[in-house]
Parts: C-alpha cells; structure tokens; sequence
C-alpha cells in the first residue's frame, strides 16, 4: 500500500476512532433521555411480542435496529401489563429486575454502529464530489460534531433516518453523474444500479421516522429531472416523440423507485406482524380536511397511517419553548435558527459557508447543490414550520448534509485557502473535545460555551433527563448525608441511581431547608412555587451541565 493511501486510511481510522470512543463514553454514562425507554420497551414488544401496539407514532424500523443490541439481554416487557408507553419503558428498566444500564447500552450501540457507518457515507460521497481532501475534512466535521455525537450515541431515531435519507441522495447523484460530466470526478457503476438503492434507502428512511416524508418528493424529482436543461433547437433536434418517450421513462422510473421506498415500509411492519393486527388506539383524532385526504390517500399500512395521525395531533397541541432565557408559548419561526447557531462549533459554521459558496460559484458542483443544499433547505423550512421547540435533534441533517458541501473547499484555488481550512477544522476540533463528555448541552464560545447553554435554551438541546447517575454519584461523593429536594426532568427512577429525596412541593415553602436539586428545562420554565423556591435559593453546584443544586 502506498504510503499516502496508508496515511489517509490512517486520518480516517483515526478521526472515526475518537468519535466512537466519545459516543461509547457518553453511552455508558448517560442515564436514559426522556425519549429512549419507550424506544426500547417497544422494541422489545416488536421482537418478543409482535405487537404494533406501543410507540405508533414512529414507524418500526429504527426500534428494531435496536432489537438488534437488545437480542443479547434476555429481559422482556411483560405481556399482561396494560400501562402506557412511558410507564412500559420504566417498568422495563426499574421494575422487572433488569439491568438499565445494560440494557441502555445495548440499545445504543446499534445506532452507535449506524453512525460510525454513515460517516463513511460522509467520507465518500464528499469525495465523489471534490477529491480525497474534501473527503477528509467532510468527515472532520462530522466526527466532532457536538450534535451528532449526542445523538448519534442514543437509542433514538432522528440520525439513522437522517443517514438512510444522505445514502438515498447520494445514490440519486451518483444515478445522475454516472456517464456525465457533472462534477470533476468520474464515478463508477451504471445508473440503474444505483436508483434501486437510493429508493431502498429512501424506504428505509420513512420506515424509521414519518418526518423523512418530506424528502420523498423531492428525490422523486431528481430522478425525473434530466441531467441538463436541453437549447430550443436542441428540442427540435430531438423531435417530440423522442421527448416524450424519455419523459415517460423518467416517469415509469420514478413511479418505480416511489414503490419500492413504498415496499420497504410494508416489509418493516410485515415483519414485526405479518397479519398486521393493528388495532385503532380509542383516542385516535381525526382532523379532517385535507390532512386526513392526504393521509387516506398514501400507499401505507394503516398503523402507519394512523401514526401519521398521532402526529398531527402533536403538532396541533401549544408546547412551551425556552429561547435566549425568555419562556414562551408557541413555536417562533426563528427558533431553530438561533438554535443551530448556538449549538455549533464557529469554525463549523464558517465552514458551510464556505463550501455553500463554493458549490454555488463553480458551474461543475451546481448540479450537486441539488442533492444537498436542496433537501437541507426544505427539510429545515418544514422542521420551523413544526409546533415543538425542543432541540437541533429536529435539524440534525444539517451537521451532516453541510459537512459534505463544506467539504468542497478543497478545490478552492485561492493562496491561503488549506491554511484557513485547516485552522477552521482544528477549531472545530477543540471546541468539541472540551465539552467531552457533555455533548448534548453543548455550546460554542460565542454563546458562553456549554455552561452556559442552559440559560439560551431547554430540553433536548441541553436537559433530557441525561444525568440522573451522575447525580446520584455528584450527591454522595460531595453532600453525602444532606437532605435533598429535587424536581426532576426525565424518565429515569431517582431511587435506582441512589438518590434519596424529597418533594419540595409536599410541604410548605419554609421548611424546604437543605439542597433543592433542579433540572435546567424546569427551571427554564418555572413559574410559581418553582420559581418562588428557586429564586430564594443560592446556586452552588451543576452536574452535567444539565441539573443546578441550590442551598436553602
């Protein structure tokens, strides 16, 4: 092996090895996220039980992903119990005498897995584009991205939609640069091979989160985009039968692709339960109108279709949002906007700026824009328009679609362009290796860094309940013996991790006397007593980044 191909697999090894060595990590020490034990309760009653009833909302295959960690404990949820889907996932974890923390960590590192993958796909599909240095500083970003690190190490969906959705794309531009010269390196393989596994992809995307919808259309779309737009006389020349027999092989093509995405999702549900015994949930909202048109009219099995509804009931709901230490009721539109730019790295950002220019000033890379800076924009647009201001998770496509269009600075000719690269990619860098292992509440330095997350913003972004054990050991190592209050965010069982406490609402405000232990989300949005309690104590202590102690 040459030397500069064994010192390039080498940056690759290496850049991918800190980043699962930080994903395992924050795996092993986080508690679960408010999101992850109904995952993994359903999960389980997927496989054991083959049962659609838990967690409709989300399609099946992300959760069996997971199954696929959880075949190695023998735990399983019990059959009769009759809870809902949060109290299923607790009673997995807490109450049947399993083991969370092994059981969190199973589940997690299928996904884990996933996301070391995709990185590859980030890799290559940056290097189609621009070279083997585009490659490298494509999976750069992405291996110390903050946010995909955080997510990319939980047992949630929203990064392996994201990378089943970059594989269907990848493979539609491949389709379309095979034979032509749309980019400056050649690829190989025949078109056609390649437009079967972006629909695959595609499938598998929508099969694991309903929000991957949105891209349907819009890969259907390329594939019935022609590779250039044809001159007037180059129309006559080709004589419209010939324009309509072309026409209508795109269309047959993608009629073709739009069932076998289709197909993908009625083999994932056939497989959890081949007799598809899906039951309506009784509380099941009907919207109407044109919502419920749409919903009747798509190809899907009717757990599907009904999930779709449970959404819509979501998003008709009015969530509590928290933005630059301002509560609020509603869903700005400048919310995931001001988000993302606190939650990554500057060098990052200045980054895919660069490369969004770059794409968009050299006639080469124009068509590529097509495959990424499109779906990121409508992706993004439909994420704002969503009803919940809950975390960059629901733009988490934008760290990895940019990083392969931040790549293409590599072809820039400019004197110092490497050098600046360079700098702008150690940065990154840094920035993310100094929140190890607090990637979730992560903040760049402009914002105050990821002490300070917890004042700009809530929830998903900086508390989901992620640090209940580190409490438990923060409590016993530095308060052992003091009387603790706490108000807790999260779906982890307090007693479980040791922590032995009190309700501070159960008794009047003056005799909480002691430690009153906080989530940062509660105290985002605290009102009343909470606040009363909160704003008459002395902070003294974080844990995570994520949960304030006060004195009283």
């Amino acid at each position: 092996m040459p030397k500069r191909r064994l010192l390039y697999l080498t940056v690759v090894v290496a850049l991918l090895g800190q980043m699962a060595f930080a994903m395992v990590t924050t795996a092993v020490q986080q508690s679960p996220t408010i999101d992850e034990p109904v995952y993994v309760a359903t999960a389980k009653v997927l496989t054991d039980q083959h049962s659609l009833r838990y967690n409709a909302e989300h399609p099946p295959l992300g959760k069996l992903i997971m199954a696929a960690g959880l075949a190695f404990d023998d735990a399983t949820p019990d059959p009769a119990y009759v809870g809902n889907q949060t109290r299923l996932g607790r009673h997995l974890l807490y109450e049947s005498n399993n083991n969370p923390f092994q059981l969190m960590l199973l589940a997690r590192l299928p996904i884990i897995l996933l996301t070391l993958l995709f990185g590859l796909v980030v890799l290559f599909f940056a290097r189609d584009l621009a070279g083997p240095w585009a490659g490298l500083i494509a999976l750069a970003l992405y291996a110390f991205s903050p946010d995909v690190i955080a997510h990319g190490s939980l047992a949630t969906l929203d990064v392996p939609a994201t990378g089943m959705m970059l594989i269907a794309f990848w493979m539609a531009w491949r389709a379309r640069a095979t034979g032509a010269a749309a980019t400056p390196f050649k690829v190989g393989w025949p078109a056609k091979l390649y437009l079967p596994l972006a629909a695959l992809a595609m499938g598998a995307a929508i099969a694991t989160r309903m929000s991957a919808l949105v891209a349907v259309p819009l890969l259907l779309f390329l594939i019935l985009l022609p590779r250039g737009l044809p001159t007037p006389a180059k129309l006559r020349a080709i004589g419209p039968a010939k324009i309509g027999k072309r026409a209508g092989r795109r269309l047959l093509w993608a009629a073709g692709m739009g069932s076998l995405a289709v197909a993908v999702v009625w083999l994932t549900y056939l497989a959890v339960d081949p007799r598809l015994t899906w039951t309506p949930p009784a509380n099941l909202v009907h919207p109407g109108g044109l919502r419920e048109l749409a919903v009747d009219l798509m190809p899907m099995p009717q757990a599907y279709q009904d999930g779709m509804l449970m959404q819509f009931r979501f998003e008709a709901r009015n969530w509590n949002g928290f933005l630059l230490g301002e509560a609020y009721r509603g869903s700005p539109w400048y919310y995931l906007p001001v988000a993302v730019l606190i939650k990554t790295p500057l060098g990052m950002l200045a980054l895919w700026l660069a490369g969004t220019i770059t794409v968009l000033a050299k006639p080469a890379l124009r068509p590529v824009a097509l495959y990424l800076l499109l779906p990121a924009g409508v992706l993004t647009v439909v994420a704002m328009l969503g009803s919940r201001n809950y975390g960059t998770r629901y733009v988490i496509f934008l760290p990895i679609f940019l990083a392969i269009v931040a790549g293409t600075v590599a072809l820039l000719k400019w004197r110092w362009a490497r050098v600046a690269t360079a700098v702008l990619v150690a940065f990154v860098a840094v920035s993310s290796l100094r929140t190890f292992p607090y990637y979730l509440p992560y903040s760049n330095e402009a914002f105050g860094g990821t002490a300070n997350t917890h004042h700009n913003l809530h929830d998903a972004n900086v508390d989901w309940g992620q640090d209940l054990a580190r409490l438990g050991s923060h409590l016993r190592q530095h308060y052992p013996g003091q009387t603790v209050w706490l108000v807790y965010k999260g779906s982890g069982a307090p007693g479980y991790y040791g922590i032995r406490s009190q309700n501070p609402y159960s008794v009047p405000a003056d005799q909480v006397r002691g430690l009153l232990v906080v989530s940062n989300s509660r105290v985002a949005l605290a009102t009343g007593r909470l606040k009363q309690l909160v704003e008459s104590s002395t902070p003294i202590d974080q844990v995570g980044h994520s949960i304030t102690i006060y004195r009283r």
